[in-house]
């Protein structure tokens, strides 16, 4: 799937389960890392969660096994390592302190 057409669909399946405050950059100039970095809102610990296992479970059925999950046992923050596209999924608490979009942009 091309980088573009697979940032809509993490995008989308974020949208699907309600994640807020949703935000693409791209990174690639600026990172060995990665392509594309998402930054998405959960209303709650257990919201952020749940879209952390929601996404992780979409991207298996289709066909991309996520490198790696972090997070996902406390709710705060959850990153989900996908390859080209590291996608962070906070509280709104969580993010206004690490300001991650100020950082990367």
């Amino acid at each position: 799937m091309q980088i573009e057409a697979f940032t809509a669909f993490v995008t989308e399946k974020i949208e699907d389960m309600k994640g807020r405050d949703i935000i693409t950059l791209n990174i690639a100039e600026k990172s060995d890392f990665a392509d594309v970095m998402i930054i998405a809102s959960g209303n709650s610990n257990r919201h952020v969660k749940s879209i952390a296992q929601s996404l992780t479970a979409e991207c298996r059925s289709a066909g991309t096994e996520p490198l790696g999950v972090e997070g996902n046992d406390v709710g705060e923050w959850a990153l989900v390592d996908l390859g080209d596209i590291v996608v962070h999924i906070m509280t709104d608490t969580t993010r206004d302190t690490y300001q991650l979009e100020q950082l990367w942009e």
